[in-house]
């Protein structure tokens, strides 16, 4: 009892005598030789710099010591980890980067102990007694084992962790940061200036600034228009080589309490004050008078700007508003610079959605194919149809492509779609044949993310293989885009493979000769927009007629979509041009509905074929 006693009047004058004054070694040794334990010590040194009292320190630590009491983990350690948390740890679920920050600082810290102290981590190899068991506690107590090992261990950890923190707060003490794209599975074992640190401080500083200024606080998200388009024209390393000189721009235009950050790709972001919209603006207008050009490339941007009116918003979500605002400037083709307003929440609301479900779509079947005929002008009949995906949602209902399409290409689900509704293509013609029909080629879509590795090659001979259609069955639909020497390797690939291939939307963007030059298509698709474009004037209609007579001339299949109206398909008969698709002769349709109709047309066409004096007979006989 004169034991515990001494030891309570120790902890009652532990209130009287200030630490203010002393270093953090010199407030753990007085607290441990006040008999609290490592891990209340160690902590306990730093409380002051976290505004805690000693008393909220100790319950804290108390909770996190459970291991050093059995004798395991050392309680330097979870008192460090205690201090790192309280320092630099996450507090947002949603900041991703920040949370494998702190956990790269943890790993860091434990790393550097383990080499300090010479592979020792638990207590009872520090203590080299087991302090689990009564009779080695006794020991420790006898000789004092606590106050001749433990010190050592806490001046290592104390050492680690300023050093450490001194690193850490010179580093959010800059006032600009700029990030390198970073793929999703680097490594992030790197120096304090990887990407995904200098998001972290500057995100660290956006939230300093928002809590300190007395101004407004507005976000400018920026992309470049058409980036894809920019590399496949002129490479990636041209691509990369845009996004520095951006950086080096914005390093310039961004001084004190303007900070940025590229927040992947060609994704920048900037957080700055603000007295007025206009300022918001002309900083805008500065950007982008800077960056509009380089080394001869003409460069477009997207602005979205979220003006930070509630501050307590969480920082990410404000950030979110400012990519909303960015998309819907994307797609505007009256201005290039939007100010967030709350409809654009949908958007993102869409997104997450989208998201949350495209696996279970795929696992549950929900994604289904449509199909819509292709038919020949001259002879009325089907001549093939295009493949087409819809969602059938069991609680949303069914869903149309322009709502999930541009999401799941950002996001590369495009690929296990695309996959799908090859499949359900291979197993629809396989369905025909068995069922005697005459062969319906069906054409697929084959995006840019396929033709760039060989996954895609395989994946068709795989479904040709299994299936046991004739692959010129299978027609391949590949988007007219910018040139790219790596995608047209890879058409001639199909093509060597004996697949058909079609250019579709030809017309709708820049460079659909040049493509013809350099892979091997056989059928082009004229684009809907180019056919309508086209038909408003008399210099566009002996356009759209050259276009027609130069495919013919080049042994070309020709083939108009988007055919909605008879004025059309008249004047493309007349110039030449068969085969069509669109409205004008039928809606993209459920698998059943389209075999229904297949089998009709082959019914009617087995007639035409019959001599008329069998059919007279077949009639009388009925």
């Amino acid at each position: 009892m004169a034991c515990r006693a001494r030891a309570g009047r120790n902890r009652g004058r532990l209130q009287e005598w200030s630490m203010a004054d002393m270093t953090h070694k010199e407030k753990a040794q007085q607290l441990l030789k006040q008999q609290y334990h490592c891990s209340q010590a160690l902590f306990g040194a730093f409380a002051e710099d976290f505004g805690l009292d000693l008393k909220t320190a100790f319950k804290i630590s108390t909770c996190f010591g459970g291991g050093m009491r059995q004798g395991g983990l050392c309680g330097c350690i979870s008192a460090s980890m205690m201090v790192l948390g309280m320092a630099i740890g996450f507090y947002d679920s949603q900041d991703k980067e920040q949370e494998l920050y702190g956990n790269k600082k943890t790993d860091e810290f434990i790393r550097l102990f383990r080499e300090k102290m010479g592979g020792r981590t638990d207590c009872r190899t520090i203590l080299g007694k087991d302090i689990s068991i009564p009779g080695e506690m006794a020991v420790i107590r006898q000789e004092g084992l606590i106050m001749k090992n433990c010190p050592h261990a806490i001046n290592i950890s104390i050492d680690i962790l300023e050093d450490m923190l001194r690193k850490y707060f010179e580093n959010v003490a800059e006032t600009s940061f700029e990030l390198k794209d970073i793929p999703d599975n680097e490594n992030l074992q790197g120096s304090e200036g990887t990407g995904a640190n200098k998001l972290h401080f500057f995100r660290k500083n956006v939230k300093n600034l928002i809590y300190s200024s007395a101004r407004g606080i507005g976000f400018i998200q920026f992309d470049v228009s058409k980036f894809k388009i920019i590399n496949d024209l002129y490479g990636e390393k041209f691509g990369d080589e845009i996004l520095e000189f951006i950086t080096s721009q914005l390093q310039e235009v961004c001084g004190e309490n303007k900070f940025f950050a590229n927040l992947g790709g060609d994704v920048f972001m900037i957080a700055t004050e603000y007295d007025d919209k206009e300022e918001l603006v002309d900083l805008i207008h500065c950007i982008d008078g800077r960056l509009r050009c380089f080394k001869g490339v003409k460069l477009c941007f997207s602005y979205g700007v979220y003006l930070a009116e509630d501050k307590s918003m969480e920082l990410r979500q404000m950030e979110d508003r400012a990519s909303m605002a960015r998309q819907a400037a994307k797609k505007n083709i009256l201005a290039n610079v939007l100010f967030y307003k709350d409809q654009f929440k949908e958007y993102l609301y869409n997104r997450k959605f989208i998201e949350e479900n495209m696996q279970a779509a795929i696992a549950e079947r929900q994604f289904i194919m449509y199909l819509q005929p292709k038919y020949s002008i001259e002879k009325g009949e089907i001549v093939g149809a295009e493949a087409l995906v819809r969602w059938r949602h069991p609680d949303k209902g069914m869903i149309y492509p322009n709502f999930f399409i541009p999401i799941i290409e950002e996001n590369g689900f495009i690929k296990k779609v695309d996959y799908y509704i090859w499949a359900e293509a291979c197993r629809f013609i396989k369905r025909c044949m068995d069922e005697g029909l005459i062969p319906c080629p069906v054409s697929v879509n084959v995006s840019r993310y396929h033709l760039r590795d060989d996954e895609c090659i395989r994946i068709l001979k795989d479904l040709i293989g299994s299936t046991g259609i004739p692959r010129q069955l299978l027609e391949l639909e590949i988007t007219e885009t910018a040139e790219d020497q790596q995608i047209s390797k890879k058409a001639l690939m199909l093509k060597k493979e004996g697949f058909t291939l079609l250019m579709d939307d030809f017309g709708s963007g820049y460079s659909s000769l040049n493509i013809l030059l350099e892979t091997p298509f056989d059928v082009i698709k004229l684009d809907k927009k180019f056919i309508e474009n086209m038909m408003v004037s008399s210099k566009g209609r002996l356009i759209l007629e050259h276009v027609i007579a130069m495919a013919n001339r080049l042994g070309l299949g020709l083939l108009a979509e988007g055919v909605e109206t008879k004025e059309q398909v008249d004047l493309l008969r007349s110039f030449g041009c068969d085969q069509v698709q669109g409205y004008y002769y039928a809606k993209p349709m459920p698998e059943e509905e389209f075999f229904s109709l297949l089998k009709k047309e082959n019914h009617l066409r087995d007639i035409r074929m019959v001599p008329v004096e069998d059919q007279n007979m077949a009639a009388s006989a009925m």
